[in-house]
């Protein structure tokens, strides 16, 4: 339990090796806001709730860049053919979550790599599209921190609110990824709205 620790397993979870940050950002902030518990597991009062947040997002951010650098590297093709091969499906991989995927980046544009960080099903893949169409890295890395923070802030405030439970973290986490969205597309609309109202 070490802020290492907690950077290089959300890599793994932000890659496209199946991992769930529900299982590694969560039970460190409760760890962290237990002193007792913290003592129990770690020997030691360790971490910081905030730099949990942040050393998690650098390592989701990390991930993606593989997930992206790998996308540039092979190609669609070669993508496509992993995903449908027997590695592939061990990773629960498939060609249909990439096209899914990549549906979805098409359809909502750059700002998909900040929203979908929140989407279950596709947080993980939305890399993969903004590699395959060659992405701005600049855009990439800002909404995937970005969006990677939020979703990690989430967690973090699960993790202290369910006391560590993780029925509990796993049956919320979702749903709290879908509300942010829909709170964020709000925004966005009536932003939108009332900035061409104003010009008009």
């Amino acid at each position: 339990m070490n802020y290492w620790s907690i950077t290089a397993l959300m890599t793994v979870e932000s890659s496209f090796v199946p991992f769930p940050s529900e299982v590694v950002i969560p039970p460190a902030a409760y760890v962290a806001e237990n002193p007792a518990s913290a003592l129990a597991v770690t020997g030691n009062y360790p971490v910081d709730v905030l730099l949990i947040v942040l050393f998690g997002t650098l390592g989701a951010v990390l991930g993606a860049v593989i997930n992206y650098a790998l996308s540039v590297w092979l190609g669609r093709p070669l993508v496509y053919k992993f995903a449908d091969s027997r590695v592939g499906h061990a990773l629960l991989l498939s060609g249909e979550k990439i096209q899914k995927a990549e549906t979805y980046f098409n359809d909502h544009g750059r700002i998909s790599t900040f929203i979908g960080r929140l989407i279950p099903g596709i947080r993980q893949l939305i890399s993969i599209p903004a590699g395959l169409s060659r992405m701005h890295f600049g855009q990439f890395l800002l909404y995937t921190a970005m969006g990677a923070f939020m979703w990690n802030t989430v967690l973090a405030l699960l993790g202290y609110i369910a006391n560590g439970q993780k029925d509990m973290i796993e049956r919320y986490s979702h749903e709290l990824g879908v509300a942010i969205v829909i709170i964020l597309v709000a925004a966005i609309v009536l932003y939108a709205f009332f900035h061409r109202r104003k010009r008009q």
